[in-house]
């Protein structure tokens, strides 16, 4: 084994297993030709799911290593399990080296807990002495702004709170690996820059970084390889660019619906967005000044309060453009919402987007909790029938602006 491997996955595999209620047996012969159908069962059936098949990989120690692939693709189970949270059913993980994670809001942090106590908590559970975490506790509070908050539980921060503590204890305890999943999504994005610059820090200090994004753009600047999952197999693995260029092209499949694979367990879940020309025919392709409909539905299964329902447009590259929310026209319903099956229908106008393909996102939860966040659907913007003078100008936005001009006396 290489020296300096700081971690190997081989023939990584993870099942779960989904269980079926069934109906129940009501009387005594049922329950015993159910027994003897199924002696060793529980009284359900199970389906099993799997999750990650058969991947394999080895990261450098040093080396920053980004992993790419859509929703479902298997990435947040391969951090569960390099970070020991969850088993691998199958295969093998070794790891040389403190681990810090950074996977979800709160990952880590006892709710009862103050700030502080958690820091030296996290400090403790990666084997640090009390002298070493105290060495960093004012460089850690001072990144995440906290220090009003040092003595409060966690469990009444907010969830930005608990994104810039953990982001802090985690970058700043000298791990040998980190591993940061998409949890950076929910800082605002003062707060994301910041956290780039330490992730780029740490990379110059030597240490070994896991790095999940869909923003490309944070993925092709920190990062030097990268994976690429599909449905829990590795697509590819190798140079940044070349792999995420290979993911891009795998997104443009030109869907003009996207449907929920399962009900969640949330108060409130998207089901079904899709994209609508003028004439209200689905598309994924659409001229440069025509407007785009976006049509989403959703149900509320139990009232909840302050529940976001938006959606985001974003480059190929995952450079953000813009994020629509119906609160933004309608508050009420952000305060409260009622059970119920909901579309709503907001338009993009035309003469907005320049020509190219881009991603929409769906996004739905409260501040502390996130119920949906997936890219739904890719669509392109290309010229307009009428117009042939775009393919050259340069920018993401491209409206067509009034200009007023007069002659100077």
């Amino acid at each position: 084994m290489s020296s300096d491997l700081a971690l190997s996955a081989r023939n990584v595999g993870k099942v779960f297993r989904v269980p079926h209620s069934q109906t129940r047996a009501t009387t005594l012969a049922e329950l015993v030709v159910e027994k003897l159908r199924r002696p060793f069962s529980g009284g359900g059936s199970e389906d099993n799911f799997q999750a990650l098949s058969d991947v394999s990989f080895e990261v450098h120690r040093g080396e920053v290593l980004g992993i790419v692939g859509a929703n479902g693709a298997g990435k947040s189970t391969l951090l569960k399990i390099l970070s020991q949270i969850t088993p691998p059913t199958s295969g093998e993980i070794d790891l040389y080296g403190r681990v810090a994670s950074l996977l979800e809001v709160g990952t880590g942090f006892h709710p009862e807990l103050t700030g502080r106590e958690n820091i030296y908590l996290n400090g403790a559970i990666l084997g640090m002495s009390r002298r070493e975490i105290a060495a960093e506790f004012d460089n850690i509070v001072a990144f995440a702004e906290t220090e009003a908050f040092l003595d409060l539980p966690v469990k009444r921060y907010s969830s930005g709170m608990y994104v810039r503590l953990a982001f802090a204890v985690a970058a700043h305890l000298r791990p040998e690996i980190l591993i940061v999943d998409e949890v950076l999504a929910v800082g605002d994005t003062a707060f994301q820059r910041k956290c780039l610059g330490k992730m780029e820090d740490v990379t110059r200090e030597g240490r070994t970084v896991i790095f999940v994004s869909h923003n490309l753009a944070a993925v092709n600047t920190l990062t030097t390889r990268c994976l690429y999952l599909d449905h829990g197999r590795v697509v590819a693995l190798g140079p940044t660019e070349e792999i995420v260029n290979a993911y891009l092209a795998g997104k443009e499949d030109g869907s003009v619906e996207w449907v929920a694979e399962t009900p969640s367990s949330h108060p409130l879940q998207v089901t079904r967005v899709r994209l609508l020309q003028g004439n209200g025919e689905p598309s994924a392709k659409f001229e440069a000044d025509e407007g785009i409909d976006v049509e989403i539905q959703y149900e509320v299964r139990q009232a909840v309060a302050n529940a976001l329902v938006e959606f985001f447009v974003l480059t190929l590259e995952g450079v953000h453009l813009l994020t629509s929310g119906d609160h933004d026209t309608d508050a009420t319903r952000y305060e409260q919402r009622t059970p119920g099956t909901y579309t709503a229908r907001i338009r993009i106008p035309g003469n907005l987007l320049n020509l190219g393909t881009y991603v929409l996102r769906i996004n739905s939860g409260t501040h502390r909790e996130t119920f949906d966040h997936a890219d739904a659907l890719t669509f392109q913007i290309h010229e307009p029938r009428n117009l042939t003078a775009r393919h050259n100008r340069r920018g993401l936005l491209l409206p067509m602006l009034p200009w007023q001009t007069t002659k100077t006396p």
